[in-house]
């Protein structure tokens, strides 16, 4: 009878080893379970994602600094309003229409500048409405460089940028470009247009440097 019973004490023994055993392995992989990070591929709330499409506005855009002009294309986002936020071109007038609120003037403002004029409009209609606005597409701020260069065609013009840098921008002269008879064509407020000449060997040598004027939006640069 003793023998019999000290086998059941030792079974009895091992199996609770087993069962702390068990308790610790299940403690630990619990633990591990919640310190563990979410997946990088995990869905994002749909805050974040609208966040996330703002951000990818057009290149070279600062929304303090640049000025929105005719034939640019502005997407404004109100927060948690889908039925407002919409992407819109800005009008040769230099107006915009939003749904609810009607027409903006949008030209002349920076987006930052845009973002409080359209929260005090929507003021009327939500409370406390948050608007971001973005630059998706530059329309009004270009130049346009022709002929024989490796480039050609519109280019943004988003800073500070005389011939030598579009020039330059364009990928350089091809052979048998006249680099001495290159020309500026500018349009002026009065439909008129002024040739401006440029004449790329002196400017590199540092003669006639007034040639190299700073480039307005709508030049183009001619390279016979």
């Amino acid at each position: 009878m003793d023998l019999q019973r000290c086998r059941v004490e030792v079974l009895a023994i091992d199996l609770l080893k087993w069962v702390l055993l068990l308790g610790v392995v299940t403690t630990m992989a619990m633990a591990q379970d919640a310190g563990t990070p979410a997946p990088a591929n995990a869905a994002k709330p749909a805050q974040t994602a609208a966040a996330d499409n703002l951000s990818k506005g057009a290149p070279g855009v600062r929304p303090d600094s640049y000025v929105i002009g005719a034939e640019d294309v502005i997407t404004v986002y109100v927060w948690k309003e889908p039925d407002m936020s919409k992407s819109v071109p800005v009008r040769p007038d230099g107006m915009i229409s939003l749904p609810l609120i009607g027409e903006i003037k949008a030209a002349g403002n920076t987006p930052v500048q845009l973002q409080d004029v359209l929260a005090e409009a929507m003021k009327k209609i939500i409370s406390d409405p948050q608007v971001t606005v973005i630059v998706e597409k530059i329309g009004s701020l270009n130049f346009n460089i022709v002929g024989q260069v490796n480039h050609p065609g519109y280019f943004p013009l988003t800073r500070r940028m005389t011939v030598l840098d579009a020039i330059a921008m364009a990928g350089g002269f091809r052979d048998f470009a006249k680099t001495k008879k290159v020309y500026v064509l500018r349009t002026s407020a009065n439909g008129t247009q002024e040739r401006l000449p440029f004449n790329y060997n002196q400017v590199i040598k540092g003669q006639n440097q007034q040639q190299n004027i700073e480039l307005q939006p709508r030049d183009t640069i001619v390279v016979p």
